[in-house]
């Protein structure tokens, strides 16, 4: 039997490739295929015990980690500890560097600021343009709603800023800033970016004390600083931590043009993507502060892909007016108690605009029943 199993074997094989539409030299041609990828290497990197023994002085935006404290250096090694167990997260965060870090770094230069800050991005989103969080906050820098509006980002119904990566690293750079003069210490600064400056301010006064590593504080906030420095150990010498990246393996950052569109009246994303020249996903790959299909009326900065800005506008004025034959008027039934101001805002128009459209005075009297165009 087992002289007459192997031939059986090897026919079964035969009439399986026969009846799959392959010769076996065609078979064979495409396994050697998978040959051509890059030959895989095994993984080497230093135990978790060598990892973590921490030599000083260490420094985070330029000021002393006290590292002869006992429970501040147990604290470091926690966090060092647990982002090298999830090695797979770290690969992720060291391949977004590429992307990300170097526009970080320009706005942090431009403004005097220190480098180390970039870090706190690491530690907030994994930097991660998507980010959410169940306190509302959303985007790399985690701005709250209430602190976005404080630094010019907007956020409505329609758009918000804190997811465009580049609108968000602006306002979070004057925002450490306006932290750091507000306490005096780049450290405090980033705790009280993470629990509210108030917050802080409470606990200072409360402790007596305005020295990071001497306050107790709530225990996210205490283990803030320490997973900054952590990812700072990590992220600025990887290989020392086992990390073998070549240059091509992280993420380039992002090419685009930006062309500032005042829009009159809600515009498809579809149509700008057909006047940029490419496809909708692109667009809302480039501009994510769009919530919806369309961009809203106003004015917008927009990011379309590289080299498309030159044609955008021959492009997209014709489009526009092509689409606006499309439209049909909208019209609002004027209801008791409503005013022209109240029925513009509902609209997500101008007073100015919906006088213009229906030919009235800005302190012209409208009644129950009366129909006014809003589109």
């Amino acid at each position: 039997m087992r002289r007459t199993a192997l031939p059986l074997l090897a026919g079964i094989l035969l009439h399986c490739i026969a009846l799959s539409g392959l010769s076996p030299f065609t078979a064979e041609a495409r396994a050697g295929d998978v040959e051509m990828l890059s030959p895989m290497r095994s993984a080497a990197f230093p135990s978790l015990e060598s990892a973590i023994r921490i030599k000083g002085p260490l420094r985070f935006c330029g000021e002393f980690v006290p590292l002869h404290l006992p429970e501040v250096r147990e604290r470091l090694e926690k966090e060092l500890l647990l982002m090298l167990w999830d090695r797979a997260q770290v690969i992720l965060w060291l391949k977004r560097t590429g992307r990300y870090f170097p526009h970080i770094e320009t706005v942090l230069r431009a403004g005097n600021m220190p480098d180390d800050l970039k870090f706190i991005a690491v530690i907030e989103s994994a930097l991660k343009p998507e980010a959410g969080s169940n306190r509302g906050a959303r985007g790399v820098w985690q701005f709250i709603p209430s602190t976005a509006a404080n630094y010019g980002l907007t956020v409505d119904r329609f758009i918000d800023e804190r997811r465009n990566f580049y609108f968000a690293t602006r306002a979070a750079s004057a925002y450490l800033k306006d932290l750091h003069d507000r306490f005096g210490s780049w450290t405090l600064a980033c705790a009280a970016y993470n629990m509210g400056e108030q917050g802080l301010e409470r606990q200072i006064e409360k402790q007596e004390v305005d020295d990071y590593y001497h306050l107790h504080l709530p225990a996210e906030t205490e283990r803030y600083i320490l997973r900054a420095i952590a990812a700072k150990l990590i992220l600025t010498d990887p290989s020392r931590y086992g990390f073998d990246l070549y240059p091509e393996d992280y993420y380039s950052p992002g090419k685009f043009d930006r062309v500032k569109l005042r829009a009159k009246y809600p515009t498809p994303l579809t149509l700008v993507a057909k006047a940029a020249g490419t496809y909708y996903k692109l667009i809302r790959d480039l501009n994510p502060q769009f919530l919806g299909d369309v961009v809203p009326p106003g004015q917008h900065v927009l990011f379309l892909p590289e080299g498309s800005a030159g044609e955008f506008a021959e492009r997209y004025h014709p489009l526009m007016a092509k689409y606006r034959e499309t439209l049909k008027p909208e019209t609002y039934v004027v209801k008791q108690g409503d005013s022209l101001t109240g029925i513009a805002q509902e609209h997500d128009m101008s007073l100015a605009q919906l006088c213009k459209l229906n030919k009235l005075g800005r302190r012209a009297t409208i009644h129950p029943g009366q129909e006014l165009l809003v589109r």
